[in-house]
């Protein structure tokens, strides 16, 4: 039989129909193909290498598309469903679900491409695929895990289920053509399950999501059906995948924080094993979270705090390109829209609803948006959604940036219906201005200064003459400077714009400068980082806007060359300086925690690089908040090295939990136990474990590991479980000691762990215990008075604690201990102190009377006499010791006193000494009386030995 004839399909379509479809299936493509769908069909794979891809491999998916799929008409929510039944099977559960996708966003794009439907009819469309993804994989999933373990029930026997929530655009029914999902898990009440093999609730639930998400998320030769993204649950990624609803209710109530209210906005439950008054229930009590029953005042500075960084980040990530992220792009609607549900929703109860295309002419109806504003911003939300989708319907991809390839650009054009590029962008332009004015003046900054500073006429003068080379020695250092600053070939080379923005900031600058005592000093220092940002001259632009930031800038390159090196090595740290309110008020430890997690959520989890990217960021910019606060006299020493360690302890936490992620994603969990988190600890030794850290210090590490040497872990790629939490701890590192573009973020050294850098990197707990008990030199018990677990699994952070105090209350011969300390102590002055050709100079650390001779006699102290008085080995900070150590008569009051204020001046000093880039010798002559007094104890306790 000849084949039917194909010959109005595109040519590789054409040869693919005819290989892979049999004879019956031609004919009845052949028959439903006409001028009309022909046309379209062209137009589909103009605007789509996804479509065109998909067809050419599966060119059955045309021919469904025709017969099933009403390509010209709109569907509801139940057709979609009677859909996925025709497609999904229960043999290959997985592999249909992957292929009904793929068959959908045809259906979508080719009704997107053909303007067959509105844009909310599309992302109300994805939505349900998303919903009845969902829906699906719990009903299977549930049902399997039922046969096997029974039937999941409360303290009444009655039968528990799962309820899925999306949050985000799935929530707000506004899915676009490539969205990950956000989704939280929740389950009315504890209890466990009624078969044979017991469960309790909580492990049978977390069973039901993790299955859940790897029908939904894992990659095979099929694609996936959606990325899911579950750190939006209580805790983020260190959370329980499941929480029950009384567990959800006590985290927001107690825990819950403003930007978690902001994004509960958009939750609804989306999937749900269960009746819908258990539905409302949660609903209920996530409303009552995300709203107040009175009109919010209180939520301003929270959301003026979550602008800026939107600011913040738009500047740092260069983000003009993107439609979404960018400045007048997408997030900045649903900013505007969200601001006001979160003020006025719990009291105007018509703004709480979760689509924007309702919300926005609510505002407008309750005067909160000028009259015609919500409309134009809606058709601006539209365009810029249309965008997002023909960006993606490309190549079916998750991104908002505007294409660079001329392929693609045609593309977008043939989209979104313009001829050429230049009128597009020009149509995009518009729109972004008109949504990012009113970004700016939504929530405007209280204290924000918008007159800009003007120049002296001698600084215009100064600039000018040293840009036309006529300096000579007789103009002074500044002139010279200059003049070979306008040399530079950076400066030579910039475009008109930029040129024009550098001069009109220099002669500005130099007005400033000019009240400064050294002002020829600071010039030198500051003119770095102008070469460092006037390709990106924005930032000048911010600093001659913002007077206050500029004048702040220059108060602290006055007290430190160090953090002027730091912006002009990262620039968009200038964004630190325009709200003095939040560069001097710090957070509390637990706030720092909660800022790192949510600032991560805006990062791709599956973007390794980004996510680096950020944390070097985050540490960065709190590390300038801190060094600022130093500098002006606002956090005395001890806080300072609060701050210090407490920032250093979230990143190292948070990292952990990337590679403990990423290495259960790899492998599986250890013993396949996935009730609890990595049975492993991050010890922190030296300064971070005595929270006396300083700025640029490394962090002395060691790692440990509770886990069953003899078990494996239960993933498809097994490995036993010493090497899996060997290369957890690699891991680890690899996120905080790689250099990246932003540098490091920590330095790491290892050498403390048993036996050195011989040792293995991850020590059993067995193993640690018994070279501490049997093997240890006498200066590893030393590091250990200021050891202390700072990340990682509790109960072994317990056991040891509890190891650490039987050890160092061990009672000792004191002859013996004297004599270790003293050798060791002789042997660092030896090779690390001041040379006898030094005679003018003091090491702060490392010379007699210095910050080591304290450190060691308090931990002598500590091992001879702990044996006696175990409360001496509570504390790992040197100050808190001491005053232990007072207590227990082992030093007088007044030897105390001499300690911990020579202490605190040698480390004030050296504080001082590392933010101006300044060693650790300060002049001969200086602390003299501090370090009379710390030699004198020296001798008193340790000078016999």
């Amino acid at each position: 039989m000849a084949s039917a004839n194909l010959s109005s399909l595109p040519e590789k379509l054409r040869q693919a129909a005819t290989i892979k479809l049999d004879i019956e299936q031609q004919q009845q493509l052949e028959q439903r193909l006409n001028k009309q769908i022909s046309s379209e069909l062209q137009a589909t794979l103009r605007v789509s290498q996804f479509a065109e891809r998909q067809l050419e491999r599966r060119p059955e998916f045309l021919l469904q598309l025709l017969q099933h799929c009403a390509l010209g008409h709109k569907l509801e929510r139940p057709d979609y469903a009677a859909l996925m039944q025709t497609f999904v099977g229960e043999e290959d559960f997985d592999n249909s679900l992957r292929r009904w996708r793929q068959l959908m966003m045809l259906r979508l794009i080719w009704r997107e491409a053909n303007k067959r439907c509105e844009l909310f009819d599309s992302t109300k469309e994805l939505s349900w695929m998303a919903e009845l993804a969902c829906q699906s994989c719990l009903e299977r999933h549930y049902q399997a895990l039922v046969s096997n373990h029974g039937v999941p029930r409360n303290s009444r026997a009655e039968q528990q289920h799962l309820y899925v929530l999306g949050m985000g655009k799935l929530g707000a029914w506004e899915l676009n053509l490539s969205s990950d999902i956000d989704l939280i898990f929740a389950y009315p009440d504890k209890g466990q399950c009624d078969g044979k093999q017991k469960l309790d609730n909580q492990e049978f639930f977390t069973r039901l999501g993790k299955r859940i998400i790897q029908s939904l998320d894992q990659v095979s030769a099929e694609g996936r059906v959606f990325r899911v993204d579950m750190r939006l649950r209580p805790w983020g990624q260190s959370g329980a995948l499941v929480s029950s609803f009384a567990a959800l209710d006590t985290y927001y109530q107690s825990q819950g924080r403003e930007w978690e209210r902001y994004a509960m906005i958009k939750a609804r439950v989306v999937a749900a094993g269960g009746d819908g008054a258990r539905s409302e229930e949660l609903m209920s009590t996530l409303r009552s979270f995300s709203y107040r029953k009175y009109i919010d005042y209180s939520v301003i500075e929270a959301l003026r705090d979550l602008k800026q960084k939107i600011r913040q980040e738009v500047r740092r990530r260069r983000l003009e390109h993107d439609v979404k992220l960018g400045a007048g792009g997408i997030r900045e609607i649903e900013f505007i829209a969200q601001v006001f549900q979160l003020i006025r929703g719990g009291r105007d109860t018509q703004l709480q609803s979760s689509e924007i295309n309702k919300i926005l002419p609510e505002l407008e109806k309750l005067h909160l948006l000028p009259r015609g504003k919500a409309q134009a911003l809606l058709q601006a939300y539209i365009f810029l959604r249309q965008c997002e989708h023909g960006i993606q319907a490309w190549n079916d991809e998750q991104s908002q940036q505007l294409p660079d390839s001329d392929e693609a650009r045609k593309a977008l054009l043939s989209w979104m219906a313009f001829s050429d590029w230049q009128s597009f962008e020009q149509a995009l332009q518009q729109q972004r201005q008109l949504v990012s004015e009113e970004f700016e003046v939504l929530i405007a900054d209280g204290d924000q200064e918008h007159r800009a500073v003007h120049a002296s006429d001698w600084a215009v003068e100064l600039w000018h003459k040293a840009c036309d080379g006529l300096c000579s020695l007789d103009g002074g250092l500044s002139c010279e400077a200059l003049q070979e600053f306008s040399l530079n070939p950076a400066v030579v080379s910039l475009s008109p714009d930029s040129r024009e923005r550098l001069d009109a900031f220099m002669p500005i600058l130099l007005s400033e400068l000019n009240s400064f005592a050294d002002s020829q000093t600071m010039l030198l220092r500051i003119l770095p980082l102008v070469r460092a940002v006037i390709r990106r001259s924005a930032y000048l632009v911010l600093l001659m806007e913002n007077p206050s930031a500029l004048k702040l800038l220059l108060q602290l390159s006055e007290a430190s060359a160090q953090i002027v090196e730091q912006l002009s090595k990262h620039p968009a740290l200038l964004d630190e300086l325009l709200d003095t309110h939040s560069l001097y008020h710090l957070p509390k430890r637990d706030e720092l925690s909660d800022e790192l997690r949510r600032t991560m959520l805006r990062i791709d989890e599956n973007d390794l690089e980004a996510q680096m990217e950020a944390l070097r960021y985050f540490k960065l910019s709190h590390s300038l908040r801190i060094a600022a606060c130093e500098v002006n006299g606002i956090l005395p020493l001890m806080k300072v090295s609060d701050y210090l360690t407490w920032l250093a302890e979230a990143l190292v936490d948070h990292c952990l939990g990337l590679a403990w992620q990423a290495m259960i994603k790899r492998h599986g969990y250890p013993d396949n136990n996935s009730t609890n988190g990595p049975d492993f600890a991050v010890i922190a030794y030296g300064k971070l474990g005595g929270i006396e850290l300083n700025h640029g210090s490394d962090l002395d590490l060691v790692f440990m590991h509770d886990a069953n040497i003899h078990g494996e872990t239960g993933g498809p790629r097994s490995i036993d479980n010493a090497t899996f939490y060997m290369r957890l701890g690699q891991k680890l590192i690899h996120l905080i000691d790689t250099r990246t573009h932003s540098g490091r973020l920590y330095e790491i050294d290892m050498r403390l762990r048993p036996s050195g850098e011989s040792g293995p990197l991850v020590a059993s707990f067995s193993a640690f215990e018994r070279y501490q008990s049997s093997e240890a030199w006498t200066w590893e018990h030393q590091a250990l008075v200021r050891a202390r677990a700072i990340a990682g699994s509790r109960k072994l952070a317990e056991r040891f604690d509890a190891l650490r105090r039987q050890i160092l209350c061990r009672k000792r011969d004191l002859t013996q201990l004297r004599k270790d300390i003293v050798e060791m102590r002789e042997k660092m002055r030896k090779h690390l102190g001041s040379k006898a050709s030094e005679a003018d100079v003091f090491h702060l650390k490392q010379d007699a009377g210095g910050i080591v001779d304290i450190e060691f006699m308090v931990q002598y102290l500590v091992l001879a006499w702990s044996h006696a008085n175990p409360s001496l080995a509570t504390w790992t900070d040197n100050i808190r010791i001491l005053e232990a150590l007072a207590q227990a008569d082992n030093l007088s009051t007044q030897e105390v006193e001499e300690l911990s204020a020579a202490y605190k001046a040698l480390r004030v000093v050296m504080h001082r000494q590392t933010i101006e880039e300044k060693s650790n010798k300060v002049s001969a002559d200086a602390l003299i009386n501090e370090r009379n007094s710390v030699t004198a104890i020296w001798q008193r306790l340790l000078g016999e030995a």
